[in-house]
């Protein structure tokens, strides 16, 4: 892979990943104020502030870590799954925050962040035949992930 063209692969794989985080906010921001703030939260939930920070950094080990497959290149089978399965992946991400804050339902919440975890398991799997180094990016996401899903397990409990 040339200079250039490794440089745009890094700031597209960027971008799609901090653009998917804008994407689920447009459902979130409206519903913190509205709807968020009405909940009872779990005594382990973090205070809002930290979400920003936490998920601005989980977006950008995930785009070095999709950078770090594409630079392997496309023509591969393996790549193109990987590239496929984060696809999945990422576009649930945004499921979550539609159905969680767009919806305020909890229990769709929680459904799909399930599945999502296990999307990001797999992305990992798939990640690990291509890049290594690609998958042990994604550690602190599928983590956070699976925080996040006891969260959305509590919210639920606390608010029927």
């Amino acid at each position: 892979m040339n200079k250039s063209r490794k440089y745009s692969s890094l700031i597209v794989a960027l971008s799609i990943c901090q653009i998917a985080g804008i994407i689920g906010a447009v459902f979130t921001t409206p519903a913190i104020p509205e709807w968020y703030v009405t909940l009872r939260k779990p005594s382990i939930a973090p205070p809002n502030w930290i979400f920003g920070p936490v998920w601005t950094t989980l977006y950008l080990l995930m785009g070095f870590s999709l950078y770090l497959v594409l630079k392997a290149g496309l023509g591969s089978t393996n790549t193109r799954r990987s590239v496929a399965m984060f696809s999945i992946q990422l576009a649930m991400n945004v499921l979550w925050s539609y159905l969680f804050f767009g919806l305020r339902s909890p229990m769709l919440g929680l459904i799909e962040i399930m599945a999502m975890w296990t999307a990001i398991l797999t992305t990992m799997v798939f990640f690990w035949k291509v890049s290594r180094t690609a998958t042990l990016l994604l550690v602190p996401y599928l983590l956070w992930v699976s925080f996040a899903s006891y969260l959305n397990y509590l919210f639920m409990i606390l608010n029927p």
